[in-house]
């Protein structure tokens, strides 16, 4: 059993996640440059695998965040309030008027089609998620007063401000000191870091912040840029040659950080916007598990895939224990929350274990 995680009678949370949303304004089948009208979802990296454990897997979760006490702040609330996750642990700021020193980020995505890609544009800066400061969270509180079994975040939020890798370390260094168990989505986004130093400055703050995690989640691309491992050789397809390149790399990243007990990463070869295969690999001491693979896998809305993997692989390590079975939840989960429009996923956990167990996409009646 590679993870050991806190009794969930002892604890008011099953997962706290710590990370900015925003507000996704989504012009559906068009483009940003020429739409008329946006549909609204909210949406962030780390708040994602909260909501997804806690709509499609029914387990309490919670969110760590601040929002800028205004209109658009308040719809975030009433969304992420629709999703069912606790957002009494946010911060509210009060509102100038016009956003000069505190607003709410905002996320502009088209879905894409075909060989035309998926393009996000975000507008977040000054937000208040990305002014915490590491004090402003009572972590002894949290941790260890209410109780928390798991506690993720990840490398976006890392990325948003100066005072953001030390709201994570200190979060991380009380969850450590209550037994809680924590996880990472190393998630290398290049625009987030590009005016802060590139990848020299993503590798000093993960480097950093990985010496906390029990469980890493990234990609090839999110441990070469983010921690400085190079994959060995190189391949243009979900072949067995990326899972054994993908294999050779975690040898050298475990020797390195021997805190960790779970590496897990999703395998991804895009065929065009709207068909990609899909897998999924993990490690930990007992050896590699992989999940099934799923060629051709037809694609409505990528965003929020890899956190939904985060989500479902989360559920398995808690619920059973069992890291084949895990990442099988989450590569099943991240496959049906691509079939959905939105950062999130609109998934039952009862459909996550039909298409595990082989379930077929016939008409439900």
């Amino acid at each position: 059993m590679p993870i050991v995680a806190r009794a969930a009678e002892e604890c008011r949370y099953d997962l706290v996640s710590l990370g900015e949303v925003m507000l996704r304004l989504d012009p559906g089948e068009g483009r940003v440059r020429t739409a008329r009208s946006f549909r609204a979802w909210e949406g962030g990296g780390e708040y994602n695998v909260a909501r997804g454990l806690r709509r499609c897997f029914g387990m309490r979760t919670a969110l760590v965040s601040a929002f800028a006490d205004n209109e658009v702040g308040r719809l975030l609330e009433d969304l992420i309030l629709t999703g069912g996750v606790d957002i009494s642990l946010v911060k509210w700021v009060p509102y100038d008027g016009i956003g000069r020193t505190v607003r709410n980020g905002l996320n502009f995505t088209e879905r894409g089609f075909g060989v035309r890609g998926a393009v996000g544009v975000s507008d977040r800066g000054h937000t208040a998620a990305g002014q915490l400061r590491a004090d402003d969270v009572d972590w002894e509180h949290l941790f260890g007063t209410l109780g928390v079994r798991w506690f993720h975040t990840g490398g976006i939020y890392a990325a948003l401000s100066d005072t953001t890798p030390d709201v994570i370390e200190a979060a991380m260094a009380a969850a450590r000191r209550h037994g809680t168990v924590i996880s990472y989505d190393l998630n290398y986004r290049p625009s987030l870091w590009k005016a802060i130093g590139g990848k020299a400055r993503a590798q000093e703050v993960n480097r950093r912040l990985a010496r906390y995690v029990d469980v890493m989640i990234g990609n090839e691309e999110d441990f070469t840029a983010s921690l400085g491992f190079e994959v060995p050789g190189t391949s243009e397809d979900l072949s067995d040659l990326a899972a054994e390149n993908f294999e050779k790399m975690i040898s050298q990243v475990v020797q390195e950080y021997d805190n960790f007990k779970v590496v897990a990463t999703t395998l991804r070869t895009v065929r065009s916007a709207t068909v990609n295969d899909w897998g999924a690999v993990a490690w930990s001491r007992e050896g590699f598990a992989h999940a099934t693979h799923r060629s051709g896998l037809e694609i409505l809305d990528r965003v929020g895939g890899g956190d939904s993997f985060a989500s479902g692989l989360i559920y398995g390590l808690l619920t059973t224990g069992d890291l084949a079975r895990a990442v099988e939840y989450g590569a099943a989960h991240g496959a049906l929350a691509m079939t959905t429009p939105g950062d999130t996923s609109m998934a039952t956990r009862a459909e996550v274990e039909a298409l595990m167990s082989g379930g077929s996409a016939r008409v439900q009646r």
